[in-house]
């Protein structure tokens, strides 16, 4: 009897120490609330939610801290000769299970993860020894690769408390004799590592983010096979010009040559002006936004970033240097990339603004360095001007807007930037606080950084001093040196200057000599009309570089399944509406529809305007 009593408590002892190892293992209460499993087909993703690593809810279980043991088991057999050699019954067995009984794991996004044919050895193996990299060739017992998966593949792994992780496949191998992948994931999970097995470097990621998993547990990531491709266009894309991959670096172009014509430039297709227009201006003719083709990946971005990478690179910008044309499927693979991975929702389908596809592209997925430091701290990559409306004032320049709102917000640029993006005080598509704004050819940028040595506004030597009383909006008018700040201030006891940060080194220099001027030349414009968006770019460098128009949706052949035709027009006339001539054919022509058609695009619909300085551009 005693025997007995003395048996039921150690089989409680053992519940109670199974229990709180088990309540440890998962972060949360087991077993977790019953929830209503969401019934959806293979591939398919939820409206409204996102497939990521963090879940948020009052009824979701929290992440396992020991992700490897929550891998989603399918089908275990446990052999009952072995069990009974050894002494435990098969029922003592499984209370020690994470799953207690065979079943099927369905997550909504992956069911069925692994086949009922897998071998058992991949998942009755209780630890796995020392990554080996295979052979293919010299190899018999070469991994076997399921859904066509490989190094770089985008893939998901099932768990079996409901939860999904995505990542990509990183390293394939065997560790003791168990076909293994070592997966980056998108984010990281505590308990994981950067790549390093046992003190072997199997692959180099960020600290978190490294899972080796078996083979067998990796499916092809469904969030990026449930959208579908581009309309094929049967007959007619066969009349379409070639698009074919190109490797390697491919150069922007420096004149227009036979660039121009129908069926050149970037292919548009379900609302992707925003896109194309802005791609055809950052990259056709210009290298300052190259470095977002070649910079190499680091341990902080995002597991994703190589291939976005590439597909904008060898898909989109070196076919359109090299071939002139790139066609609409190629676009699509990107904007599904970004779709499914950045936080702009709508990229593959609805209408978007050029600001929101940079955001998503080079902020998010690429995590470029932002173009543009402010003395405050701040950083962006476009700049926003935000004026008050001059009546006085019907066809303003972009220099007078700059420096108006620089000079209403009181902050300057920490650095000369190598590219200035510029969006027009205009806000959604509509309303425009100027019914016509006239871009600058050069843009003097000489006021608004901080710390470069300025010119008196009234005897043109060395400025020491600045007062925005004195400037009343424009920021030139307000540096004042020594002399002609006692001169200015003897009026006006009101106004106060403050000291203007100059280098002493050069201070003696420049006092003697002219202060040099920094300007930044306009490259490119984006303009839009009724939710389209076409761009004016600059096909060389220099003052007397021609323009062309280009247009993603230009024409268009056949109807429901036919396909658009783009088009790049060259305009050599648009250098001079740019100048004074072009303010004197503003003067003459009070209604758009007295101005050329592309005149009137260029001065009524400008929304984002481009310059670079290549001296800058040249360091980054």
């Amino acid at each position: 009897m005693s025997h007995e009593v003395h048996h039921e408590e150690n089989e409680n002892a053992s519940s109670s120490t199974s229990q709180l190892e088990l309540f440890n293992l998962i972060g949360g209460s087991w077993p977790p609330a019953p929830r209503e499993p969401e019934r959806l087909e293979y591939g398919s993703v939820p409206r409204g939610a996102r497939r990521t690593m963090q879940h948020s809810g009052h009824n979701e279980r929290i992440k396992s801290v020991n992700l490897i043991n929550h891998l989603a088991p399918e089908k275990r057999k446990i052999r009952q000769n072995t069990s009974n050699r050894s002494g435990i019954s098969e029922e003592s067995v499984q209370s020690n299970k994470m799953v207690n009984e065979t079943k099927k794991v369905e997550t909504g996004v992956l069911i069925d993860v692994c086949g009922g044919d897998v071998n058992e050895e991949f998942y009755d193996s209780p630890s796995l020894g020392s990554p080996r990299a295979v052979n293919l060739e010299a190899s018999s017992q070469s991994p076997p690769v399921l859904d066509d998966i490989g190094v770089g593949s985008l893939v998901e792994v099932a768990t079996d408390v409901d939860q999904n992780y995505y990542g990509v496949v990183r390293w394939i191998g065997l560790i003791d004799d168990i076909a293994t992948a070592g997966v980056e994931l998108e984010q990281s999970v505590c308990g994981l590592g950067d790549g390093l097995h046992r003190g072997s470097r199997v692959f180099t990621c960020a600290s978190g983010r490294a899972l080796f998993v078996p083979l067998p547990l990796c499916r092809r990531d469904a969030r990026f096979t449930d959208t579908p491709p581009p309309e094929t266009h049967h007959t007619e894309i066969g009349e379409q010009p070639e698009c074919p991959v190109v490797t390697g670096v491919v150069p922007p172009l420096t004149s227009l040559g036979d660039l121009a014509g129908k069926n050149r430039g970037i292919q548009g297709h379900h609302n992707s002006c925003y896109l194309d227009a802005t791609l055809f201006a950052m990259f056709t003719f210009t290298s300052v936004f190259d470095a977002l083709l070649y910079r190499p990946p680091e341990p902080e971005d995002s597991p994703h970033y190589s291939e976005v990478q590439r597909v904008l690179r060898e898909e989109v910008v070196n076919p359109l240097r090299r071939h002139g044309y790139v066609r609409a499927d190629r676009v699509m693979k990107l904007r599904t990339l970004l779709e499914r991975l950045s936080d702009v929702p709508g990229l593959t389908c609805e209408e978007k603004d050029p600001e929101e596809f940079l955001n998503g592209l080079v902020a998010q997925l690429l995590r470029a360095e932002p173009f543009l430091k402010l003395s405050s701290g701040q950083e962006a990559f476009c700049y926003q001007l935000f004026v008050e409306k001059d009546e006085h004032i019907t066809l303003p320049s972009v220099q007078q807007l700059l420096e108006q709102s620089f000079a209403t917000s009181g902050v300057k640029l920490s650095e000369v930037p190598a590219a200035f993006i510029i969006q027009m005080p205009r806000f959604g598509k509509q309303y425009k606080l100027y019914q016509r704004v006239q871009p600058s050819p050069l843009l003097d940028v000489t006021d608004l950084i901080e710390g470069l040595p300025r010119q008196c506004t009234v005897c043109g030597g060395l400025a020491r001093w600045e007062c925005s009383s004195c400037a009343g909006g424009a920021l030139d008018a307000g540096a004042l040196c020594n002399s002609c700040l006692r001169l200015a201030h003897a009026t006006r006891p009101t106004h106060k200057a403050v000291p203007l940060t100059i280098s002493e080194e050069y201070a003696n220099i420049l006092e003697s000599c002219p202060v040099p001027r920094v300007y930044m030349e306009l490259f490119a414009v984006l303009c839009i009309e009724t939710s389209h968006y076409v761009a004016f770019v600059k096909t060389g460098v220099g003052h007397d570089a021609p323009w062309c128009f280009f247009d993603s949706m230009a024409d268009r052949k056949g109807e429901r399944n036919g396909y658009n035709i783009p088009e790049i027009v060259c305009v050599s006339e648009l250098g001079s509406w740019l100048s004074e001539e072009g303010r004197a054919l503003a003067r003459a022509a009070p209604l758009d529809r007295h101005l050329p058609a592309p005149a009137k695009r260029l001065l009524s619909d400008a929304y984002m305007c481009f310059y670079r300085s290549p001296d800058v551009a040249m360091y980054r």
